[in-house]
């Protein structure tokens, strides 16, 4: 059986959002929310 990723660039698509932006601290406590949702794979800008 095929197997699926969740890959997630919230935290560097969101930042180039215009008005869009979160401090290190906010981006880690979105990182832990992303990992306790299941996401395999997060791409982060900081």
């Amino acid at each position: 059986m095929a197997q699926i990723k969740i890959f997630d660039t919230t935290l560097r698509d969101g930042e180039q959002s215009p008005g869009a932006s979160m401090t290190a601290s906010e981006k880690i406590r979105m990182a832990h929310e992303l990992q306790d949702l299941g996401v395999d794979i997060i791409e982060a800008g900081f």
